[in-house]
């Protein structure tokens, strides 16, 4: 036999998903990616304005080291030259000075003179480029050659002054012995043959070969090519500027301000404490989203979204009662627990009645249960006609009168039948304002209520406070463990969500799901406008009830706790239905 009946379980997080679904979140910070564009924009303008009058002239040098042998191949100048150190006298002052001379260029324009020149070296090549920016071309070019003149001719002078000083330091090493050797010379020619005679002129043989060294050395000094360098590509003036120019600025600065805005939008989805799409609010509750409500604009909507002139509404709600039906955790009991986070359980009560109506029209025998006894508005919200009471309420001996109750706390017996027009009919208990809320919910009277879903083909639909506000949604998760929450993603926190499941765990229920909705168009209105709306439509005035209208409040208002009296109107006694499709949404 093959099993039908698969519970709907979260889906499980795949990273492809993940980067599109972050993607998509990322989309919806539109004014920080187009704040970010538009800082790129105007940091584009800057550039294509700022860079449009600049112009930049290239000249390149060679270094040679002083030889005597230009084309000896053992002679290595990256081993006589050492290039950073020439990079930094290149851009030295004593070169701006030169320049400066050169150019005419008084004390005022010095230093403009050297922040315009920028010096850098090729890697492995012994090449010094000159690279001089001007506001006209031919300023750049000028400066760029009369900057590479004056390095040229500041290290020729360094050259020639180094190869002097040796020059001069071995002439005066060799002149002493010079002299000597010269008195030497003499006292042999005045000395007779002999010993004495052999001697000295062993000497002066060995003054002759030291004079002979001093003297190789100075000419091999003054021998020497000290050219410092050539130009191998002078400076010309520049055909066009040097900026990117505004178009290209312009594309330039949309990407980084793309970049930018996309970096902004992410980092404030990382802080963002809201859930932004479904995948946040399923991995939140480990629950699969089972509906998205679509976008009520007609400023509330009816409570029964069945027979309305737009299907969408109607269908969704069947959608997630068809998913429930498969899902076995929900088939198994036929218990459901619709509560929202926090704040208005209107959207809550309205997704309650529509699946009890959803169930109803597939034949099953379907009982909503108000378990909101702090804010009752069902009773007066719907199409309702007084029904038998339930079978634990018919204790032997109580009286069964139309307009009396036995018991006046809740559930005090009484039962209304709903009109959902073409979904067929459904049972409801509507809520009362009760003294002692914890104890009417946890009462063997609302146990056995619940317990009627054990009966075949039946459901039982209870709604509940939000759970975050009170904690009477806990009070009956151990009897309806199957929980449905309703919420607006983005009036909740990822944090929230997190504890709702851990605080259903923790009372031995599962939460089945969750259906989302857009904030409510009256919400909207409200933050702008601090004008009164008329109180809903109530029920139809019956014996002993005032006709006087009420004055207008801001919000419907809930029905008064009070107990009835035998001439007393009852609320949804059969005597208040209400047209299906005038019945609008009360504030919760």
């Amino acid at each position: 036999m093959i099993e039908t009946n698969r519970p709907a379980a979260a889906p499980a997080d795949d990273e492809p998903d993940l980067l599109r679904d972050q993607f998509r979140q990322l989309l919806r910070y539109r004014r920080l990616i187009g704040a970010g564009i538009g800082i790129g924009l105007l940091g584009g303008v800057y550039l294509g304005i700022s860079t449009a009058d600049t112009y930049v002239a290239t000249a390149d040098v060679v270094l040679r080291a002083p030889t005597d042998d230009p084309f000896n191949p053992s002679l290595a100048p990256d081993k006589a030259i050492n290039i950073g150190s020439e990079r930094q006298v290149a851009l030295s002052s004593s070169i701006a000075n030169e320049a400066a001379k050169k150019l005419g260029v008084g004390a005022s324009g010095f230093a403009a003179l050297r922040s315009g020149l920028q010096v850098t070296n090729p890697p492995q090549t012994m090449v010094l480029r000159f690279t001089y920016t001007a506001d006209s071309p031919k300023e750049a070019a000028k400066r760029a050659n009369a900057m590479t003149e004056a390095y040229l001719l500041k290290r020729q002078e360094s050259l020639d002054a180094t190869r002097d000083k040796m020059v001069k330091g071995y002439k005066e090493q060799r002149d002493p012995i010079a002299k000597q050797l010269d008195e030497l010379s003499k006292e042999i020619a005045r000395m007779p043959a002999g010993a004495g005679r052999d001697a000295a002129s062993s000497s002066k043989t060995d003054l002759q070969s030291e004079v002979g060294g001093y003297n190789t050395k100075i000419t091999k000094l003054e021998a020497l090519d000290m050219t410092p360098g050539r130009v191998t590509s002078a400076a010309t003036a520049p055909p066009g500027a040097d900026g990117p120019g505004v178009l290209m600025s312009l594309a330039l600065g949309a990407a980084v301000g793309l970049a930018l805005g996309l970096l902004a939008a992410w980092v404030r989805l990382v802080f963002d404490p809201a859930p932004r799409s479904e995948g946040d609010v399923a991995r939140a509750l480990r629950a699969p989203v089972l509906g998205y409500l679509p976008r009520d604009r007609t400023g509330g909507g009816p409570l029964l979204a069945a027979g309305e002139a737009d299907p969408r509404l109607a269908e969704e709600y069947r959608s997630v009662a068809f998913r429930l039906a498969y899902d076995a955790r929900f088939a198994d009991r036929r218990r459901l627990l619709v509560v929202a986070p926090r704040g208005s359980s209107e959207t809550a009560a309205a997704v309650a009645v529509n699946l009890a109506a959803s169930f109803a029209e597939t034949g099953k025998d379907v009982l909503l249960i108000e378990a909101d006894l702090r804010t009752p508005v069902l009773a007066s919200q719907l199409p309702t006609d007084a029904g038998g009471r339930p079978r634990w309420s018919q204790t032997p001996g109580s009286p069964n009168q139309g307009g009396r109750h036995s018991d006046t706390e809740w559930p005090d017996g009484r039962q209304l039948v709903v009109d959902a027009g073409e979904s067929g009919s459904f049972d409801l208990i509507p809520g009362e304002r009760a003294r002692n809320v914890p104890r009417s919910l946890t009462s063997a009277r609302a146990t056995r209520l619940i317990s009627e879903a054990d009966s075949p083909n039946s459901t039982v639909v209870v709604l509940a406070p939000p759970v975050l506000s009170y904690a009477d949604a806990l009070a009956l998760v151990d009897r309806v463990d199957g929980v449905l929450v309703v919420c607006d993603p983005r009036a909740v926190h990822r944090t929230d969500l997190s504890r709702i499941r851990e605080l259903i765990s923790g009372a031995g229920g599962t939460v089945l799901g969750a259906v989302l909705h857009a904030p409510l168009p009256g919400e909207k209105r409200s933050r702008g406008k601090d004008k009164a709306v008329p109180a809903p439509t109530g029920p139809a005035a019956g014996p002993g009830t005032s006709s006087k209208p009420g004055p207008p409040v801001s919000q419907p208002q809930p029905i008064p706790y009070e107990v009835a009296e035998p001439e007393q109107h009852i609320p949804g006694d059969g005597t208040d239905t209400v047209a299906l499709r005038t019945v609008r949404m009360g504030r919760r």
